[in-house]
């Protein structure tokens, strides 16, 4: 593919990265009034969502899985642990293994959650067969930005 004579590289609108950042931050702006009468951040939401498909998880597998850095992850699971929705206990054969679970609060939130995507997916400008093709390419782009060279 050959780029147009006029193609300007450092043009905001020819960023790919630019456009995923607005749509990300506008995306997660949207969830913000349905996350708040919870009592939950959008990190806070993935989080759990993250251990409703598997609970009971190390912080550095949670880690993996939300792409959250420890610098991040713990602070968030200490004011979550606060909030009495998950426990976190470290491992009794080895003290820099810490264990993420859910408590029966944590459990419950998913009830009221189950309705969240669908009302922020009908925000979306985009139709589900398109909002389907972009997730899988964004998938794509997740597993190649993330391969250990």
């Amino acid at each position: 593919m050959s780029l147009p004579e006029n193609f300007n590289p450092l043009a905001l609108d020819n960023q790919l990265c630019f456009a995923l950042y607005v749509c990300s931050k506008e995306i997660i702006r949207k969830y913000q009034p349905l996350l708040e009468p919870l009592n939950l951040t959008y990190t806070m939401y993935i989080t759990l969502m993250g251990l409703w498909e598997r609970d009971e998880v190390t912080v550095k597998d949670l880690g993996k899985r939300l792409f959250l850095d420890s610098g991040t992850l713990t602070p968030l699971l200490k004011k979550m642990e606060t909030q009495n929705l998950i426990t976190r206990n470290r491992s009794k054969t080895d003290e820099r293994t810490v264990f993420i679970k859910l408590t029966e609060e944590g459990r419950s939130l998913k009830e009221k959650c189950q309705k969240i995507p669908m009302e922020v997916a009908c925000c979306n400008l985009v139709d589900m067969e398109k909002g389907k093709a972009l997730l899988d390419c964004l998938h794509q782009m997740m597993t190649n930005l993330n391969k250990e060279d």
